[in-house]
């Protein structure tokens, strides 16, 4: 289906970001919902991706093992880390997101294998509307992840250092450029692909209500990133960018949404490095 026309939206309070219901067609199921209709004749017109389930598993379970790989032969395990001569960094910082890479390829290959493409299945070509609508929970994510942070900061202090927060203290590289570069635009493709159009069309085959689907992709979002003192700031993130999705049922919006999100942390990253 094309762009809908621009219309104002009704003065009574309803949701800005909210489309009112296209008029009265014939053959179009007339019970839709005055939010959430774009989304429903996605799913009708999408079909069924009950492989879904299937791929997320697959997918996430390819990431763990890579990472239990990259974890098991990294420098530092095999005689300790000696400061005078250290890892080069760069591969370093590249290898932190190579697994993340299977996140997206199994369900790309899942729906070109079973299903009907990437634009088909996940509506991955962005229209107009996603980027508005994008735009709009990216930064509901961002703000909502800021604010909590400060809360558990002032609750229980700073978060812990991690091996990659190390990394990113040393020079200003092509290396943690395109490191901030992927996290931006390829972290968002990836991880949509596998929670908002995997997995998400997966629950949605087996007919979840939208909301339940919306908070267990949030928690599955933040469980996976296994950290434990960031994954209710990452809960609230998944939040804002599944209302994305389930506005207008394109993971093209929810990608948007993300890389939104991620926008300013990655820029930070790169600007705050020696």
């Amino acid at each position: 289906m094309g762009d809908q026309p621009e219309r104002k939206p009704p003065e009574n309070g309803q949701d800005p970001l909210a489309q009112p219901t296209p008029p009265a067609e014939d053959g179009v199921d007339q019970d839709l919902h005055p939010t959430y209709w774009e989304a429903q004749l996605e799913a009708a017109r999408r079909g069924s991706l009950a492989w879904g389930l299937a791929a997320f598993f697959i997918g996430y379970g390819g990431y763990y093992l890579c990472v239990l790989v990259l974890t098991a032969v990294r420098p530092e395990r095999h005689g300790g880390f000696d400061p005078t001569t250290p890892p080069n960094t760069g591969p370093l910082l590249l290898l932190a997101f190579a697994p993340n890479v299977l996140l997206g390829l199994v369900p790309a290959v899942f729906s070109w294998w079973r299903g009907r493409g990437l634009r088909s299945d996940f509506g991955i070509v962005p229209k107009k509307r996603d980027f508005k609508v994008g735009v709009a929970c990216g930064f509901a994510a961002l703000i909502g992840s800021w604010l909590l942070t400060l809360v558990i900061i002032a609750v229980s202090g700073p978060p812990p250092e991690t091996d990659l927060t190390r990394l990113m203290q040393g020079e200003r590289t092509i290396w943690l450029f395109l490191f901030a570069l992927f996290a931006f635009l390829g972290a968002p493709l990836t991880e949509e692909l596998l929670m908002r159009g995997a997995l998400w069309g997966a629950l949605e085959h087996y007919r979840l209500p939208r909301y339940a689907i919306l908070v267990l992709t949030a928690l599955i979002f933040a469980l996976i990133h296994q950290e434990v003192w960031r994954t209710p700031v990452l809960f609230v993130g998944g939040l804002a960018i599944g209302a994305a999705r389930m506005i207008t049922g394109r993971v093209a919006t929810s990608m948007i949404a993300h890389a939104t999100n991620n926008f300013l942390p990655a820029l930070l990253l790169f600007a705050v490095a020696r």
